[in-house]
C-alpha cells in the first residue's frame, strides 16, 4: 500500500512537471529556429545559447547572485508590505459601506497613475535607496489582493452569517472561523497577481535609481547594447516571478483547498 502511494505521488509530480520542462525545451528550440532562420546579428536577436554564456560570465564574475539576490528582497519587502496593506484594508472596505464611499475613489484614482509616474517621486521623497524601491513595489502589488480579499469576505453566505450570530459568536471568532476561510481561495488569486506585478514594481524601481539589482543589469545591457545582458535579465526576472508563484501555488494547495 505504501509503495503504491509512493509511485502514484512520482506519476502525479511527473504529470505535472513534464509538460513544463517539454514547453520550456520547446521554446528554446523555437527561439534558436528563428534565430538561425532570420540569419539574426547577436545585437538585435541573440541566440539561447549566447544569453547562456552571457549568464555564465556573470555568474562566474559573481555578479549574478548579488543582481538577483537585490531584486529579490525588493519583491519580497514590497509583496510583503503591499499585501499587508491590502488585507488590512480590505476588510473594513467590505463591511463599512460609509468608509468604502470615502476611500474607495482615491484608491482606484492611484491605480490610474502610471508606476512609472510615480517611481521618481518616492525617489525623490525617500532618497534613491531600498525604501523607495520598495515601496514602489507595493504600490504595484496591494490593489490587486485588495480587490480579491474584498470580494471574498462579501461572498460569504448570508446564511452562515446568520448561524454564526445565532451560536453568539464574536466579531474575530466570526472572522476567524468564517470570513477568513472562506476568502482564502479569491484571496490567493489576487496573491498570485500581486506576486508577478511585484516583480515589476521591483524593476520599475530600479530602472529609474539603482546600483545593484536585475532592472540596474537591464539599463546597463541598453546603454552598451549587450543584448544578450538585456534578455539575460529577462529571464533573471521571469524567474523571479515563477519561483514567487509557485510558492504561493503551493501554499494555495495547503491552505485554501484542504
Amino acid at each position: 500500500m505504501f509503495g503504491k502511494a509512493i509511485g502514484w505521488s512520482v506519476r502525479a509530480r511527473s504529470a505535472i512537471w513534464l509538460p513544463r520542462v517539454g514547453a520550456a525545451f520547446l521554446f528554446v528550440f523555437l527561439w534558436s529556429l528563428l534565430v538561425r532562420i532570420g540569419d539574426y546579428p547577436p545585437f538585435i536577436l541573440p541566440g539561447p545559447e549566447r544569453v547562456a554564456a552571457r549568464l555564465w560570465a556573470l555568474a562566474a564574475e559573481g555578479a549574478l547572485w548579488r543582481h538577483w539576490w537585490a531584486t529579490a528582497v525588493e519583491v519580497g519587502l514590497g509583496l510583503g508590505l503591499g499585501v499587508t496593506v491590502g488585507l488590512a484594508l480590505a476588510y473594513p472596505l467590505a463591511h463599512w459601506r460609509l468608509f468604502e464611499r470615502m476611500v474607495a475613489p482615491y484608491l482606484v484614482a492611484s491605480q490610474a497613475v502610471p508606476i512609472v509616474a510615480v517611481a521618481p517621486l518616492l525617489i525623490i521623497w525617500f532618497g534613491p535607496g531600498l525604501l523607495a524601491r520598495v515601496l514602489v513595489s507595493a504600490l504595484i502589488a496591494f490593489f490587486p489582493v485588495l480587490i480579491s480579499a474584498i470580494a471574498g469576505f462579501r461572498q460569504v453566505p448570508l446564511e452562515w452569517r446568520e448561524l454564526f450570530r445565532s451560536l453568539r459568536a464574536t466579531r474575530w471568532q466570526t472572522f476567524w472561523k468564517l470570513e477568513w476561510p472562506a476568502a482564502l481561495p479569491v484571496i490567493f488569486g489576487g496573491l498570485k497577481i500581486s506576486a508577478t506585478l511585484s516583480v515589476i514594481g521591483a524593476f520599475v524601481g530600479e530602472l529609474i535609481s539603482a546600483d545593484r539589482g536585475i532592472g540596474f543589469l537591464i539599463k546597463q545591457g541598453q546603454g552598451l547594447y549587450d543584448t544578450p545582458l538585456v534578455f539575460g535579465g529577462i529571464l533573471l526576472l521571469a524567474s523571479q516571478a515563477l519561483l514567487l508563484y509557485g510558492a504561493i501555488s503551493m501554499l494555495e494547495h495547503r491552505w485554501a483547498r484542504r
